[in-house]
């Protein structure tokens, strides 16, 4: 395997049912400009849905890439050697670490339509923050494949 493939990529793309919401955001705006003629709710459509499609499409857009000696998580870059032994958390302890057992100085990826996730500690004394919590589909096989290529 190349040095900088990846071992592991996800990419936590929205759920359908934000794109209907995006569709729905169109309508509106095209009844809200339904007064002033056909040519403006025509233009209030077409612009609200673009604008609504955007939204949904940059933020489910956000990407979690094992390579080489790095966890890619969004825009970060974590070198695996600050981090620690990954911790599997199911959609209930994923909750519960989003909410009561939430550090403020954790990195945390989240997004609301993943249930589970993964946590894993920060072992590098420099760095202020405890742990990493990445919002995963596949959370087992993102720590399998951090496991390995720290194992290489």
């Amino acid at each position: 395997m190349q040095p900088s493939a990846s071992r592991y990529e996800e990419r936590l793309t929205a759920p359908r049912s934000w794109w209907l919401i995006a569709a729905l955001v169109g309508v509106s705006g095209g009844l809200m400009l339904l007064p002033l003629g056909t040519l403006p709710m025509l233009g209030g459509l077409i612009g609200a849905m673009v604008l609504a499609s955007v939204v949904v499409s940059s933020y489910g857009s956000v990407r979690i890439r094992v390579v080489a000696d790095s966890l890619v998580a969004g825009d970060a870059r974590i070198p695996l050697s600050a981090l620690g032994e990954p911790e599997v958390l199911d959609a209930e302890e994923a909750r519960a670490w989003r909410l009561h057992k939430a550090d403020p100085r954790a990195f945390m990826l989240l997004r609301s339509y993943v249930p589970t996730a993964l946590r894993i500690e920060i072992t590098d004394p420099a760095d202020p923050t405890p742990y990493v919590y990445v919002s995963t589909r596949r959370p087992k096989a993102l720590a399998a494949a951090l496991t390995a290529v720290r194992a290489d």
